[in-house]
């Protein structure tokens, strides 16, 4: 299930929730949604993406029935798991 929250249109509040949802364990991983790319909160290439393109699972299992793939960058093992595997 890919985790929507409607965390609101201000960018303090947004991150308020999230990081109150973070500290909780009712988020992991963050993914892009265009690509269904999951990954690490604090990769790079995550932290780049547009706010309306993201959404957050509890863990990987999450986001692997969701149907996203790991992020070669921030999970280089477990790309190359899911990598050989397709």
């Amino acid at each position: 299930m890919i985790l929507h929250f409607n965390l609101g249109p201000d960018p303090d509040e947004r991150k308020r929730q999230l990081s109150s949802l973070i500290r909780a364990g009712k988020i992991s991983l963050g993914g892009y949604k265009k690509n269904k790319i999951y990954g690490l909160l604090n990769c790079p290439s995550g932290k780049r993406m547009k706010v309306e393109n993201r959404v957050f699972f509890k863990d990987e299992n999450e986001a692997l029935q969701a149907g996203y793939r790991p992020c070669a960058r921030c999970l280089p093992e477990a790309y190359k798991i899911w990598k050989s595997a397709h």
